[in-house]
C-alpha cells in the first residue's frame, strides 16, 4: 500500500471542523467524551484552534490492527467527525517506526514496547499513550507432533519444538511479533535455526498460511488468529493469559504521535485529534465490542480509575536520567 502524503488538499466536507484532540469522539456508532489534550498550531480557524479538515492523517500500524478489520470499522467514525481521511500503512512494528522515524508518517499504533521506547529515547516519537492488549498464542497443527498442547510455559513448548525438531515458521520481519518470538527463544536458552525453522519474511496472516500448509507451529496474536481461523486448520495449543496462559505471552498496543520537532511536516495537530479520540471512553467501548465470528479480538486500556503515567515515556525513564 502507498503511503500518502500530507499533500493531499481536496475539501472532504463543507465548513470547518476543529482539530483540537478529544473536543468529541466515536468509533462505529458508539459515541464518548473524548476529553484528552490535543495538538497546537496550524493552520487556525477564527477562534484561533487549529483546523484539520480536508487532511490526511498518515498511521503506520502493525499488520494485526489491520487485517483483522479494526481500523475499517472504527476509522469511519474518526474521518467524519474532523472531516478527514486517515490512510492507515499495515506494516510490522519495526517497519512502522522506521517509517515514521524516516518523516514518512504522522502517527504510529504498534505492540513491541522496547523498539516503541526506542523510538521515543531517540526523540521520534512522543505522547505515547496505552490503548488496548491481546495476548500471543502458539498455533499449530491439531495432531500436536512436538506434544506441547495445554503447556502452561511458553518457553518450555518452544523447547520442545526445536528439541523435536518440528516445523516452525516464524515472521522473520523486525514486527511485534517477531520481536516476541526472539524475546521467548532467547529467555528458553534456545537457538533457533535448521531445516525445521522457517523466517518468511512476512505479516501474521501469510505467516498463518505458510504454517498451515506446512503442518508447522507458529506464534500469533490472538485477534490475528481468530480471524483467519475459519479459513486454516490450525489450532491454539499454548494459551497467553487472555485465557489463563503465561504472563510472558502478553500482547500491549501503543499509539504515539510523531515529534514535529524532529519531523516538522508530521501533521502533529491531526495526530494529537486522533490519539484523542481513539483513547476516548465511546472508541474504547468500540473496540471492546469489535467482534470477528463471535469472538472479543481487542481489550480496551486507555480508561482506567488508575492511570498508569509511565505509558507516556519510556521504561525506566525517571527526570533524574535528564542533564537538567
Amino acid at each position: 500500500m502507498p503511503i500518502q502524503r500530507r499533500k493531499f488538499v481536496a475539501a472532504l466536507g463543507a465548513g470547518t471542523i476543529v482539530g483540537t484532540a478529544g473536543c468529541s469522539s466515536t468509533g462505529g456508532s458508539d459515541g464518548g467524551d473524548g476529553s484528552d489534550g490535543g495538538g497546537s498550531g496550524g493552520n487556525g480557524t477564527a477562534d484561533g484552534t487549529p483546523s484539520v479538515a480536508g487532511e490526511t492523517l498518515t498511521l503506520t500500524t502493525t499488520t494485526s490492527t489491520y487485517d483483522t478489520g479494526l481500523l475499517d470499522e472504527i476509522h469511519t467514525g474518526f474521518e467524519e467527525m474532523y472531516g478527514v481521511t486517515v490512510d492507515a500503512v499495515a506494516q510490522g512494528t519495526g517497519a512502522a517506526l522506521e517509517t515514521a522515524r524516516n518523516g514518512d508518517s504522522d502517527i504510529v499504533m504498534v505492540h513491541a514496547r522496547g523498539l516503541e521506547d526506542e523510538f521515543m529515547r531517540n526523540g521520534y516519537g512522543i505522547n505515547r499513550r496505552d490503548l488496548m492488549f491481546n495476548d500471543f498464542v502458539i498455533v499449530g497443527p491439531a495432531d500436536d507432533p512436538a506434544g506441547i498442547e495445554g503447556m502452561g510455559s511458553a518457553t518450555e513448548a518452544l523447547t520442545t519444538i526445536a528439541e523435536a525438531g518440528a516445523s516452525f515458521v516464524s515472521r522473520g520481519d523486525n514486527s511485534g511479533t517477531h520481536t516476541k518470538e526472539l524475546n521467548l527463544w532467547d529467555a528458553a536458552g534456545t537457538d533457533p535455526g535448521g531445516d525445521w525453522y522457517q523466517e518468511t519474511g512476512t505479516g501474521m496472516g501469510e505467516a498463518l498460511n505458510v504454517a498451515n500448509q506446512q503442518g508447522a507451529y507458529t506464534l500469533s496474536d490472538r485477534g490475528t488468529f481468530i480471524s483467519q481461523r475459519s479459513e486454516i486448520d490450525l489450532t491454539i495449543l499454548v494459551q497467553g493469559p487472555i485465557e489463563g496462559g503465561p504472563e510472558i505471552l502478553a500482547n500491549p498496543y501503543g499509539v504515539m504521535a510523531v515529534n514535529p520537532g524532529v519531523h516538522e511536516n508530521a501533521n502533529y495537530d491531526l495526530a494529537m485529534a486522533y490519539i484523542g479520540w481513539i483513547t476516548s471512553p465511546g472508541v474504547q467501548s468500540a473496540i471492546s465490542e469489535y467482534q470477528v465470528n463471535g469472538e472479543q479480538l481487542f481489550f480496551p486500556e486507555a480508561v482506567s480509575e488508575d492511570p498508569d503515567f509511565g505509558q507516556y515515556v519510556p521504561e525506566g525513564w525517571s527526570s533524574d536520567d535528564s542533564d537538567a
